[in-house]
């Protein structure tokens, strides 16, 4: 089988604490580094060079007011993601790695199996008979069947009384999370993207936080495309 060159460095070790501080300071999201999925495709690039050239030619962050990308902007946000890893994440893990415990990491093996899954269970049909059927009665909604090669990306079919059918992803978060800079990961655009192609309908994923949901403009998003689907 014909390989090809790959170019990505390999941090070993290094890699989940880099990974996690970037993902919790958020410094690789669209606002930080522009949308690179989006820009390699339009670049369709023959080579390493093509890309690289083209990303600093055409990238911007994704915000009100787009800033061009340049080295000097990624070096920036090297340094941040450095000061970030050595300002907090090393005092912070540092602290919790001398008073964990046997008992510790049994409680949280069972608290997730046990105590998250079922919290997760009701928050999801809270959610659905609270909210999404009390203001969207013209849709049917129904739990994913856990044999669909998605169903852990879309938690709820929702189906009209025309027979259109859209996807459901209820997210929870904390109280204190920046959910307005939510981003999908690739994984979860891909699986996305073939529920539209399989179905016709878009995925909508609704942010919790306990009892209510945040992001309260995505039910007329959806009454929206309901009635131009209708």
């Amino acid at each position: 089988m014909k390989m090809y060159k790959t170019y990505s460095k390999d941090f070993g070790k290094k890699e989940r604490v880099l990974n996690y501080a970037c993902q919790r300071y958020q410094l690789s999201r669209p606002n930080k580094v522009g949308k690179v999925m989006a820009l390699i495709r339009d670049c369709n690039p023959l080579a390493f060079g093509d890309w690289e050239e083209w990303y600093f030619k055409n990238a911007c962050t994704k915000s009100k007011n787009p800033v061009s990308i340049t080295k000097e902007t990624l070096y920036e946000l090297g340094e941040r993601l450095y000061a970030k890893i050595t300002e907090f994440v090393i005092p912070e893990w540092s602290e919790v790695f001398k008073t964990l415990s046997l008992q510790d990491c049994i409680d949280y093996i069972y608290n997730l199996t046990i105590h998250r899954t079922y919290d997760g269970y009701i928050r999801e049909k809270f959610v659905v008979l609270e909210f999404l059927e009390k203001r969207l009665p013209e849709i049917k909604f129904e739990e994913t069947p856990p044999e669909l090669d998605h169903a852990g990306d879309i938690d709820y079919f929702g189906i009209t009384d025309k027979g259109n059918t859209i996807g459901i992803q209820i997210k929870p978060v904390t109280a204190q999370a920046n959910f307005v800079g939510y981003s999908l990961t690739e994984r979860m655009r891909k699986s996305f993207e073939k529920f539209t192609k399989k179905y016709g309908g878009k995925v909508y994923v609704i942010m919790s936080v306990k009892d209510k949901i945040v992001n309260e403009k995505i039910i007329e998003e959806i009454k929206k495309d309901i009635n131009i689907n209708n």
